[in-house]
C-alpha cells in the first residue's frame, strides 16, 4: 500500500472513530440543496432483502455508474491485506440503496456528477474513470477535491467529491442494516463493538479497542 493510500485510509478511519463509528445514522451530505432525512431514518421503509441484498447495486445505479462509484470509493478507502476497504465493506450497495430511498433527492446530483466525472476523464485521459489506473484515478480525485477538474458546472467538482467521500464513510462505518459495513468490516477496523448489551468493569477501564465477539448491530436487536 502506498503512503498516499495509507494517509487516505488513516483520515477516514480517524474521522469515523471520532464520530462514534457512525453507528446510528448516516451523515448529511455536504452538497445538499435542501434538508432530507437520513438513510437510517428511512431504513424501516426499505424492504429487508434490499437493505442487505449483497448484490452491490441495482436499486439505482446502472452497471457503468456502479463500476465508477465502486472504483471511486475504493480509491477513497483502499483495501489492503488484513485491512478492508470500500469494496470489502460493500460501500457501493449502501450508496445505491440510499439513493433509491432516503437520499432520493440526490439522484440528479449523482447523475450529473458522474456524467461530469467521465467527461473530465475522457478529456484528460481518453477513458472513463472506471477504466483508469489507480494512479490516474488518484490524480482525478485530487483534482476534484481541489476544485480544479474541468467539465463540472453543477454540482461543482469539490461538492461531488465531498458528497461521495461522506457517503463512503457512511457505507464503511454505519450499521450494516443500511447495506454497507459488510460483516462489520468498518467497525472491526476501528475497534467499535456495536450495541453491546453490557460492558464489564474491565471493559470500561480498558483503553484498548473492544475486541470481544460478537459485535452487535441493529439487525440482531430487531431479531
Amino acid at each position: 500500500m502506498s503512503k498516499h493510500d495509507e494517509a487516505r485510509r488513516a483520515f477516514l478511519k480517524g474521522a469515523a472513530a471520532g464520530a462514534g463509528a457512525l453507528a446510528g445514522t448516516g451523515l448529511a451530505p455536504q452538497a445538499m440543496a435542501k434538508p432530507h432525512k437520513t438513510a437510517a431514518a428511512d431504513a424501516a421503509d426499505t424492504p429487508a432483502h434490499m437493505r442487505a441484498s449483497g448484490q452491490g447495486h441495482g436499486a439505482f445505479f446502472n452497471d457503468e455508474d456502479a463500476a465508477t462509484v465502486m472504483a471511486f470509493t475504493e480509491r477513497l478507502m483502499p483495501g489492503a491485506p488484513g485491512m478492508p476497504g470500500a469494496r470489502d465493506a460493500d460501500v457501493l450497495n449502501y450508496i445505491d440503496l440510499a439513493l433509491a430511498g432516503a437520499y432520493a433527492d440526490l439522484q440528479y446530483f449523482y447523475r450529473c456528477g458522474l456524467a461530469s466525472l467521465d467527461a473530465y476523464c475522457r478529456k484528460t485521459y481518453k477513458e472513463p474513470f472506471r477504466r483508469l489506473s489507480a494512479a490516474q484515478q488518484d490524480e482525478v480525485i485530487a483534482a476534484l477535491e481541489q476544485g480544479k477538474a474541468s467539465e463540472f458546472s453543477w454540482p461543482s467538482a469539490a461538492a461531488f467529491f465531498n458528497t461521495v467521500r461522506t457517503h463512503t464513510m457512511e457505507g464503511m462505518f454505519a450499521d450494516p442494516i443500511y447495506g454497507g459495513n459488510k460483516d462489520f468490516a468498518g467497525w472491526r477496523l476501528v475497534g467499535f463493538p456495536g450495541g453491546q448489551m453490557e460492558f464489564t468493569a474491565a471493559d470500561m477501564q480498558s483503553s484498548e479497542p473492544f475486541t470481544r465477539l460478537p459485535i452487535v448491530g441493529l439487525q440482531a436487536k430487531a431479531g
